[in-house]
């Protein structure tokens, strides 16, 4: 069975990273929710996607130079608060690592995020995530038996000098699930399959009812949808 993470949240159907989301997203029945966490400049892990504010808030700037409570009041909950939602569930934790505005990642937060997922007793059912390998490298440092995923895009993987030698990269972290953008990893299902394991490899973001049925289909571990309720609906 593919596993449905309702992509920040159910960004299709509520505001994205939002406590108002994740609790309906929760109510749906998904097996998995993805979220992204930055540090506020009192050093709190907050969630939102973006390194700045201007998309999701009124606000403006860097979420770097906000207080976490400036951000609370912006309507960007903190890591806390997101994981209260989802405390007593089955529900996978997909967190991912941001960088700052300028790409750089932020000092000493795989610590703190962990420090949380070990004080609250999560280490099975979080999965932290990231583009960058070294942050996940990182994470493995402090917790080895941290379960960890990569995503890759077109973009992402070109980088690395095209996707086989994204692959070989991601490959060192060892047991490193791996998460590709769906038009690339509809150009490349065989080649993911052999290097990475279907039990290893999930799609991003699948969101049509067709396209979602199709991914649902494939010999691949889960999708990330901004439509968890049609993929729901789709595998019932």
């Amino acid at each position: 069975m593919v596993l449905i993470i309702g992509h920040r949240g159910a960004r299709n159907l509520w505001p994205e990273n939002s406590l108002q989301g994740f609790k309906r997203t929760r109510d749906l029945g998904v097996d998995a929710v993805e979220f992204d966490v930055h540090l506020s400049r009192d050093g709190e892990l907050v969630v939102i996607h973006d390194p700045s504010l201007e998309r999701t808030t009124e606000g403006t700037g860097p979420v770097a130079e906000r207080t976490a409570r400036d951000l609370d009041a912006m309507g960007v909950p903190g890591l806390k608060a997101v994981l209260d939602v989802y405390a007593g569930t089955p529900i996978e934790l997909h967190i991912e690592i941001k960088t700052d505005v300028l790409g750089r990642p932020y000092e000493g937060l795989e610590k703190r995020l962990l420090d949380v997922i070990g004080r609250r007793k999560l280490e099975h059912q979080a999965v932290v995530t990231s583009f960058v390998p070294e942050i996940l490298e990182t994470v493995r440092r402090l917790s080895p038996q941290q379960r960890v995923l990569a995503s890759l895009d077109r973009r992402s993987a070109e980088l690395f000098g095209g996707l086989p030698s994204a692959l070989d990269r991601l490959a060192v972290i060892g047991n490193c699930m791996v998460a590709v953008e769906k038009g690339l990893l509809a150009d490349s299902l065989d080649l993911c399959l052999r290097r990475v394991g279907g039990e290893f490899l999930g799609a991003w973001v699948p969101n049509d009812d067709a396209d979602i049925a199709d991914w649902l289909a494939r010999p691949i571990r889960q999708i990330t949808t901004d439509r968890p309720d049609v993929a729901l609906a789709l595998r019932r």
